[in-house]
């Protein structure tokens, strides 16, 4: 362990890789007894490899017992500065690598980043983009918007609707987009569907937006306003939250924005993004890199720290494994409203392999969901009783 601890002094780090190390180092003197009982087999010779190795020492072959009380918020801050070196590292190649390398390192990582889930949430969104916020069903505005809620069914939703920065904790921006969604339909008019977005539209954008927390206690902040810029045009916008801004703010080489920088967002974020040469040069010579070309201004959300656990962390793995009736606080079960209800079953008979005879209980198909139940399980029971 001793000799992991100290390898970066021999590597070339640059300024910002030193002083990540140093503040890692501090973390790391305090639990130095218990660190050097880890047994340390694997010695990379570069910094995200040193990092990665550091975090699975103190995280996974760390004795725990060993621990004292008054260490564990000190080993915690210690994961969390690791997550973060490792989260910047890796955003940082995306200032020099070419296009293959960047849609090699998605497709290596795509189990642990649960690529699939990720893809399937960004096609859901395509599908329901034009359509405007105010004629949206509230599951379809908590998809676009990245607000998970058990009234999800993970039978059609079957993505976390958090990918790519999630919104629960910006608890303002949601009340004002279910009170007025036309508000925010009005800011997103102003980007264009398709071709090019200029400043000027982004300028537009904000000027709307910020008018729709007028008259409000609300602060308009940042970090929402992007959510919907880039389920707007996930090709042009990349997506900010405040967990993961110090990482990506490094990586950029630029001055970490608040939550009031809009002006800052698109100079410094979109647009060095933009000049990127895999950004500009993205191309798909194969079906995946097809798919990341459509949502190029999302790929640096799949260079963030992930590991075993993430996939299994998605909010729609923990909804599908919880009982198929979800319920609230007083034990009943969650009802939907009745527009929802039909949507969502309207869909779903939709699909080619549903029967004429099953299509005719469409009535009583939606009834059951809006008492709760999940529009495939109640198709299911549809089949297994009529056949």
């Amino acid at each position: 362990m001793k000799k992991l601890l100290i390898s970066p002094s021999k590597m070339a780090l640059g300024e910002q890789e030193s002083q990540i190390y140093q503040n890692i180092l501090k973390q790391a003197s305090e639990l130095s007894l218990n660190l050097m009982a880890v047994k340390v087999e694997n010695h990379p010779e570069d910094f995200l490899g040193w990092c990665y190795e550091l975090l699975s020492a103190s995280k996974d072959r760390i004795n725990y017992d060993l621990l004292e009380p008054q260490q564990l918020p000190v080993l915690k801050k210690l994961h969390d500065q690791l997550i973060s070196a490792i989260s910047f590292l890796q955003l940082k190649t995306l200032r020099v690598a070419p296009w293959p390398v960047i849609s090699m390192f998605v497709e290596q990582h795509k189990d642990i980043i649960a690529l699939e889930e990720q893809l399937r949430l960004t096609t859901y969104v395509q599908n329901i983009r034009k359509q405007a916020l105010k004629d949206m069903i509230p599951e379809d505005l908590l998809a676009f918007s990245g607000k998970h809620t058990a009234t999800l069914d993970p039978s059609t939703y079957n993505f976390d609707v958090e990918w790519f920065a999630s919104t629960k904790s910006a608890k303002g921006f949601h009340q004002m987009l279910a009170d007025l969604p036309g508000a925010f339909d009005d800011a997103l008019a102003n980007i264009p569907l398709e071709g090019d977005v200029s400043q000027g539209d982004y300028q537009q954008f904000v000027v709307t937006y910020l008018l729709a927390f007028n008259g409000s206690d609300e602060k308009p902040t940042l970090a929402p306003a992007t959510r919907l810029l880039a389920m707007r045009r996930p090709d042009v916008f990349t997506p900010i939250s405040n967990s993961r801004l110090d990482a990506l703010c490094a990586a950029l080489g630029i001055t970490k924005l608040n939550n009031r920088d809009f002006e800052r967002y698109w100079q410094d974020v979109v647009q060095s993004i933009h000049a990127m040469s895999w950004f500009k040069m993205a191309t798909g010579s194969n079906e995946l890199e097809a798919q990341l070309v459509n949502i190029k201004a999302l790929l640096p959300c799949f260079f963030y720290y992930a590991d075993k656990n993430t996939a299994d962390n998605s909010n729609y793995i923990k909804l599908l494994n919880k009982p198929k009736r979800s319920t609230t606080s007083a034990g009943k079960p969650q009802r939907r409203g009745k527009e929802s209800a039909e949507i969502l079953v309207d869909r779903a008979l939709a699909a080619d392999d549903i029967p004429e005879h099953i299509r005719s209980k469409r009535d009583s198909i939606i009834s059951e969901v809006q008492k709760g139940r999940g529009v495939n399980e109640t198709i299911s029971l549809m089949r297994t009783i009529f056949g």
